[in-house]
């Protein structure tokens, strides 16, 4: 027997509840993701200054080494996806889970583990050797919080669903963006309430001992596996005129030859970029504009009240049209957040930004989800939504380093911002040609 479908019906046997397990997949799999929050930057974010300090070391060094360890991580995205294809959602998950709160003890003992190997801060080896120390924590960091643990709980849930996929997609979403939106102002009052240190502690004792308690009794990877179908019932292969089930199981380097594959990819992949890069800087962002940090930190919520909608109605929509006007629409979302925050005042550009981000925010959820099991089948699901993470990753890491040398050379972060809104227009000029690749193997008529 495989291990990932060992003890698939231990402690309990999800086909004899009296209703569709995937509805407990869905809330485990929003539990997941959730969990990632702090390896999110968005939950890095709220400690960075407090690192700067007790470290001693400048923005831009800290910046380098988040750059370099979420590079790192991304390179290895691929293979984590070709074991989740393997090992299945279960075991990958509670292992990761395990990791990442090991990584959040390392870290909350940063400044002492550096301390300890080199005491003299004044020594010229002193700051290359804390930046070693924080790229390989923030490797660790990014891979199991960002990459694996968001990838494995994502996939989870699409492989449950087909007919239904956008809709319970854009449920999770919801509850996804309305976490992470009240995480930096979480972790700030946790912070506030003891300490940085003890903050990163709790989240570790919660992280290793609950959430992988919760993983092992809830978590389960395909349906069949369990003797069940996705949806919970026989559905047929159309439904409201959109191709359903994909009638080409694709792999990685057949994916890869589509330009599909890399429009889908590139508005996911400049959103990482750029809301990377602002959540790093948040403080920084709006006291170079003249705004407090209190008006930095509660952007995060009318940003996903506007995120929520266009996840839930997205996600329905999705299963209804093709997602290429899903594509035109971030795209658009994308352009107006960074022209915004390149002119960011208290006025007409921070509501601005606060639109165009929730619409990008919201997109990027349904996107992220449901692209890749509708154009390229579940069968490698792992191996190509983890080489897509790679390039979210890969991309994320670039943007707190962007602006900092964008700040560094100008004074200000407008010229990052300015750079990030024209690669993107360029992109969408080519989004036309973003069709459905399993348009070619079906004479039926898609308009997925």
């Amino acid at each position: 027997m495989k291990l990932k479908t060992q003890l698939n019906n231990f402690p309990f046997s999800p086909n004899k509840i009296p209703f569709f397990y995937g509805w407990i997949i869905l809330f485990a799999s929003t539990v997941g993701v959730l969990a990632s929050a702090p390896g999110q930057t968005t939950g890095v974010s709220t400690f960075t200054d407090y690192l700067i300090d007790a470290i001693g070391i400048s923005r831009t060094q800290l910046s380098t080494a988040y750059m370099v360890g979420t590079i790192g991580s991304s390179l290895v995205l691929t293979w984590a996806g070709k074991m989740y294809d393997k090992y299945g959602a279960r075991w990958v998950g509670m292992i990761v889970a395990v990791a990442l709160a090991f990584i959040l003890i390392f870290l909350s003992q940063s400044d002492r583990i550096i301390n300890f190997f080199v005491s003299d801060i004044n020594s010229g080896f002193y700051i290359g050797f804390a930046v070693a120390v924080l790229m390989i924590l923030f490797f660790m960091l990014r891979f199991s919080g960002q990459g694996v643990l968001t990838m494995v709980s994502r996939n989870m849930l699409m492989k449950w669903f087909v007919a239904r996929r956008g809709f319970v997609n854009g449920i999770s979403a919801i509850f996804v963006a309305l976490g992470f939106s009240v995480a930096p102002l979480t972790f700030d009052m946790l912070i506030q309430g003891t300490s940085w240190r003890m903050a990163w502690l709790l989240m570790a004792a919660f992280i290793g001992i609950f959430f992988v308690l919760f993983v092992f009794l809830f978590f389960r990877d395909n349906p069949e596996d369990l003797d069940m179908i996705p949806d919970g019932e026989k559905h047929a292969n159309k439904e409201h005129d959109v191709i359903i089930k994909p009638f080409k199981q694709f792999t990685l380097s057949e994916a890869k030859k589509t330009m599909s594959f890399w429009l889908f990819s590139i508005p996911l992949a400049m959103y990482a970029l750029y809301i990377t890069g602002f959540t790093f800087h948040l403080v920084s962002i709006f006291e170079n504009a003249g705004l407090s940090r209190e008006k930095a930190l509660a952007v995060f919520i009318p940003v996903s009240v506007i995120s929520v909608a266009l996840s839930l109605g997205g996600g329905w929509v999705s299963d209804r049209i093709k997602l290429k006007y899903l594509l035109y629409l971030i795209f658009i979302g994308e352009i107006l957040a960074l022209v915004c925050l390149a002119n960011l005042n208290g006025g007409i550009f921070y509501f601005g930004f606060i639109l165009g981000n929730g619409i990008a925010s919201g997109l990027y959820n349904v996107l992220m989800a449901v692209t890749w099991p509708r154009f390229y089948g579940r069968e490698n699901l792992g191996r190509i939504t983890g080489f897509v993470m790679s390039l979210i990753v890969f991309a994320s890491a670039l943007g707190p380093m962007l602006l900092s040398f964008s700040f560094l050379k100008t004074g200000n972060y407008s010229i990052g911002f300015y750079v990030l809104a024209l690669i993107i227009l360029a992109a969408l000029f080519l989004a036309y040609k973003a069709d459905n690749p399993q348009d070619n193997y079906t004479n039926v008529q898609d308009f997925s």
